[in-house]
């Protein structure tokens, strides 16, 4: 049996580890840090029965003027534990933390063109959708699909606040006497 959790500072090692044996994108410790840091509410680990790392989604949220956002950083699978559901229950942990715990309008997200099956679990599985090809994204010069997935209809955007990338509203609100509804959460 496999379980997926919020991950803690303790994971780190692993999820890294996890990532340089499934993905060709790695990344310093400073960044799985960094991300743990500024947002623990979408960092989620796959832990089998032997309490051991089989799977990661590194998240964040990203600031815009117009738009809040989240952003899935890397996604990963050992192998061995592949076509048990695992990526797409990490997926819908993120997803959903950024929806209620940041307020995010909609997720985005890269992946290779030539990843395949990546491909066919963000679109067919998790409803994905092209928003633009970046070319020569990745270090050795391969294309990616920038992605995106609404998470809530952009109108609904400021009926719903829990802090986070847009806390600046909040924080504006709550001084000029507004209520501070969700906040306690975080």
């Amino acid at each position: 049996m496999v379980c997926i959790r919020q991950a803690t500072l303790d994971d780190l090692l692993a999820m890294q580890s996890c990532n340089l044996m499934c993905l060709p994108e790695n990344y310093q410790m400073k960044y799985y840090f960094y991300h743990i840091l500024s947002w623990p509410q979408l960092l989620y680990v796959a832990e089998d029965y032997n309490k051991k790392i089989v799977g990661y989604v590194l998240a964040k949220m990203e600031e815009e003027a117009t738009e809040c956002h989240g952003h899935i950083t890397s996604l990963a699978v050992l192998r061995t534990h592949r076509k048990l559901g695992l990526a797409t229950k990490l997926m819908s942990a993120a997803q959903r933390a950024m929806h209620e715990v940041f307020g995010a309008e909609y997720v985005s997200l890269h992946v290779r063109k030539s990843n395949r099956a990546a491909f066919h679990l963000y679109t067919e599985t998790l409803g994905y959708k092209i928003h633009d090809v970046e070319a020569k994204y990745y270090a050795d010069g391969e294309d990616a699909y920038d992605m995106r997935k609404q998470l809530k209809p952009k109108e609904d955007h400021s009926h719903h606040h829990c802090g986070g990338c847009c806390g600046a509203e909040l924080d504006a609100k709550a001084a000029a006497g507004g209520d501070r509804k969700g906040k306690e959460g975080i």
